[in-house]
C-alpha cells in the first residue's frame, strides 16, 4: 500500500466524508462513513477486494471532512463525487436520452413540448417517456381537452405580428394566446388550461373527467347538442390519453419501482414511476462496477444518486433487496419529502408482478448495452494497446492531447487542444487559444506559444495544494500529439525541455500519415487500416476541426463588427434596439439626437453620445 497509515487518534470518531488522492492530486475515490476512524482503519486492517486494492494502490494520500450528522455526510459525499468525478466511484449514466413532456410554466403564455437533456428552470416536467412518439400521441389527445399552445416561440411571435391566430385556434386545439385581443383569452383563463393539463399529466385525472361528463350532460339537457358533442369528443380524447398510461395497481398508489441486473463488471438499473396506480414514466441507467459493492450497496448508491437529482419523492419505494443503510436513507428522504418514506421488498401479489416487469426491462436494457459494448469498448482497448506498442511506450496512452494551429494570414491566429481519454473525446477538457505574442504568420512560433502556455499553467497548478487546484490544466497527458511534421514537433520538444518535463510526444504529418519522433531521424509509417493509426487520425482531425471552427467564429465576429460596438455604454441590447428602430447604420447616422433618444432604453445623454460618435471621423476618434 502506497499510503502511509494515519494515526488512529488523529482521525475523528465522527460521521463525515473522506477522499483518496493520487500523486497528481486528483481525487480517485470519495466515500462517507458514520465513523471516519473505523471506516478508514478498514483499508489497512483486512484483505481488500481487488477493485478496492487497485484504488488504494493508485492513491498516495487520504484526507477527511467531518460532518455534523450521517445525513450531512451523505450529502457531502454526493457533492464531492459530483465535483471531482473520481474514477473509482460509481457514476450512473443514462442508457439513452429520455424525452419528457414539458410545460413551460415560467412563460407568460406557457406551451407544451417534448424536451430532452438537462432540466431547465421555469419548466414543469412529466415522464420520462420511452419514446417521443408516445408524448406526441398524448399531446394530440390532450390539446383537444386543454387548448394549450404547442408552437415554437418564433412561430408564436410571427402570428402575434400578423394579428391572426393559426389553424389550431380555428379547430379548437389552441386558445389563441398569440392574439388575445382577437381571441378573448386572458392570462387567468389560459393559466387555468395549463394547470388543468398539469394536474391531468401528474395523474390527477378524475376531476377533469367528472367535469367533462357533467358539462356534456348539462349541455344535452339544455338541448345544445353541438356543445354536448364537443364535450363528448373531449371526454373521449381524455380517456384515450389516460389509456396510454398503463394501469398496474388497484387500489391506486404512488410509488417508484427500482430493479437492477448485474454481473462482475457492470450493472443496469431501471426505474418505473407509478402515480395513482399508473406508470407515468420510466428511466434506465448503466454503471461500471468500479466499487466493491454487493446488491444492497448498489441499490443504496443508486437511490442516493436518483433522489439527489429528483424532487418528486413518493411515500414508498419498491426494491429487490433492502438497501445498505436503509434507516439513514429513509430519514434523509423523509426530510426531503416532508412526509414519511419507506422501502419495501415485494414478495407476492400485484407489486411482485410489477417488480418482475421492471426486472425484465432492466435485463433487456443490459443485454442491448452488452451488444454495443462488445463492439465498442474492446476495439478501443485494443487500439490503445496497439498504439502504445507501436510508439514504444511503457503502457497504453489513456490520456492523449493533440494540438493544432489555424490562421489565414496575420489576423485571428488560434490554436486548439483536444483531449481523448480511454479512446473517447473528453470535450469538457478541450481548450482554445488565441495566439497573441507572434507577429505575422508563423505556425512554428504559434505552436511554441500555445504549448508553453498550456504546460506552464500545468506546473503552476501543481504548486497549489491538491484541493485548491483548478481541473482545467492540472493533469499531465500520457502522450502529446502535434499536427504537423518535424518543425512542429521540434517546438514541442523545446517547450517540454525548457519546462523540465518528460512527456512522450510525436508529430503526425497529414500528407503521408507519417509519425515523427524527437529522437529518431526517420518517421514511422503505421500500417493503413491499423486501429492505432485510426486513433491518431481521429484525434488529429478533431483538433483540426476545433481550431478551424474557433478561427471561423472569430472571423465572423470581426466581419459583423459595427461602429456601435466602440461606443461606451452601447451593449448588445441597445445595439439591437437601435438597429431595429432605424433599420440600418446609414439611417441611424442620419437621425437627430431627439430621434435617437426616442429608442427604448436610450436616454438623451446616451443619444447625444451615439450621435457624436457616429459623426466624428475615425482619425478624430483615434487622436481623441
Amino acid at each position: 500500500m502506497s499510503i502511509p497509515r494515519p494515526q488512529a487518534a488523529s482521525i475523528p470518531d465522527a460521521p463525515g466524508a473522506y477522499l483518496f488522492r493520487d500523486a497528481d492530486g486528483r481525487v480517485v475515490y470519495a466515500g462517507k462513513a458514520s465513523s471516519l476512524r473505523k471506516r478508514l482503519a478498514s483499508y489497512w486492517s483486512k484483505p481488500l477486494h481487488p477493485r478496492t486494492e487497485a484504488m488504494v494502490e493508485s492513491a498516495t494520500s487520504v484526507e477527511w471532512i467531518v460532518a455534523s450528522t450521517e445525513v450531512d455526510a451523505l450529502m457531502l459525499e454526493y457533492n464531492l463525487i459530483q465535483r471531482h468525478k473520481p474514477r473509482f466511484n460509481i457514476r450512473y449514466r443514462d442508457d439513452k436520452s429520455y424525452p419528457y413532456l414539458a410545460l413551460t410554466v415560467g412563460e407568460r403564455w406557457p406551451r407544451a413540448q417534448v424536451l430532452r437533456g438537462t432540466k431547465r428552470k421555469g419548466v414543469r416536467y412529466f415522464g420520462p417517456y420511452g419514446h417521443a412518439w408516445a408524448i406526441r400521441d398524448t399531446l394530440d389527445a390532450l390539446t383537444r381537452v386543454f387548448p394549450v399552445r404547442t408552437c415554437s416561440n418564433a412561430f408564436f411571435d410571427q402570428r402575434a405580428r400578423a394579428k391572426r391566430p393559426c389553424l389550431y385556434y380555428d379547430i379548437g386545439r389552441c386558445a389563441g394566446p398569440c392574439v388575445p385581443e382577437a381571441t378573448g383569452v386572458t392570462d387567468e383563463s389560459y393559466r387555468a388550461h395549463v394547470d388543468a393539463m398539469g394536474e391531468f399529466l401528474a395523474g390527477n385525472a378524475r376531476p377533469q373527467l367528472r367535469r367533462l361528463e357533467t358539462e356534456m350532460r348539462a349541455a344535452s339537457e339544455r338541448q345544445e347538442f353541438e356543445q354536448a358533442a364537443r364535450f363528448r369528443d373531449q371526454l373521449f380524447a381524455a380517456r384515450r390519453a389516460l389509456e396510454s398510461q398503463e394501469m398496474v395497481l388497484t387500489p391506486p398508489e404512488d410509488l417508484d419501482v427500482v430493479a437492477l441486473v448485474e454481473d462482475d463488471l457492470e450493472a443496469a438499473v431501471q426505474v418505473f414511476y407509478v402515480r395513482r396506480g399508473r406508470v407515468l414514466g420510466r428511466r434506465g441507467w448503466v454503471v461500471d462496477r468500479v466499487e466493491d459493492l454487493d446488491r444492497p450497496g448498489l441499490i443504496a448508491s443508486f437511490v442516493e444518486q436518483l433522489y439527489m437529482e429528483r424532487q418528486d419523492v413518493p411515500p414508498r419505494i419498491l426494491v429487490q433487496a433492502s438497501p445498505a443503510g436503509a434507516d439513514l436513507l429513509e430519514a434523509w428522504l423523509t426530510d426531503r419529502r416532508g412526509k414519511p418514506v419507506r422501502f419495501a421488498v415485494p414478495s407476492r401479489g400485484a407489486k411482485r408482478r410489477l417488480m418482475e416487469v421492471v426486472e425484465r426491462n432492466a435485463a433487456d436494457a443490459f443485454r442491448r448495452h452488452k451488444l454495443r459494448r462488445a463492439s465498442d469498448f474492446g476495439a478501443r482497448s485494443r487500439a490503445l494497446a496497439e498504439l502504445g506498442e507501436q510508439l514504444g511506450l511503457e503502457q497504453a496512452p489513456l490520456r492523449i492531447e493533440c494540438y493544432d494551429i489555424s490562421n489565414l494570414g496575420p489576423t485571428d491566429k488560434v490554436g486548439s487542444m483536444v483531449v481523448f481519454e480511454d479512446g473517447l473525446p473528453k470535450r469538457q477538457d478541450y481548450r482554445k487559444f488565441r495566439i497573441t505574442g507572434v507577429p505575422g504568420q508563423d505556425d512554428f512560433a504559434s505552436m511554441h506559444e500555445m504549448l508553453r502556455r498550456r504546460f506552464a499553467r500545468m506546473l503552476e497548478e501543481q504548486e497549489h495544494p491538491p484541493g485548491e487546484r483548478s481541473r482545467r490544466f492540472s493533469y499531465p497527458p500520457a502522450l502529446v500529439v502535434v499536427d504537423g511534421g518535424r518543425g512542429q514537433l521540434s517546438q514541442a520538444s523545446a517547450v517540454l525541455a525548457e519546462l523540465g518535463l518528460s512527456i512522450p510526444h510525436i508529430g503526425l504529418a497529414k500528407r503521408l500519415e507519417e509519425v515523427y519522433f524527437p529522437d529518431r531521424p526517420d518517421p514511422l509509417m503505421i500500417a493503413r487500416g491499423s486501429e492505432a493509426l485510426f486513433v491518431l487520425q481521429h484525434i488529429r482531425d478533431e483538433a483540426h476541426r476545433t481550431a478551424v471552427a474557433y478561427h471561423r467564429s472569430l472571423r465572423e465576429k470581426r466581419a459583423l463588427r459595427s461602429p456601435l460596438d466602440d461606443i461606451p455604454g452601447v451593449g448588445p441590447t441597445r445595439k439591437k434596439a437601435l438597429l431595429k428602430r432605424f433599420g440600418s447604420l446609414t439611417k441611424l447616422r442620419a437621425a437627430s439626437v431627439e430621434e435617437i433618444a426616442a429608442t427604448p432604453g436610450v436616454g438623451p445623454a446616451m443619444a447625444a453620445n451615439v450621435h457624436e460618435h457616429l459623426h466624428t471621423p475615425e482619425d478624430g476618434r483615434a487622436s481623441a
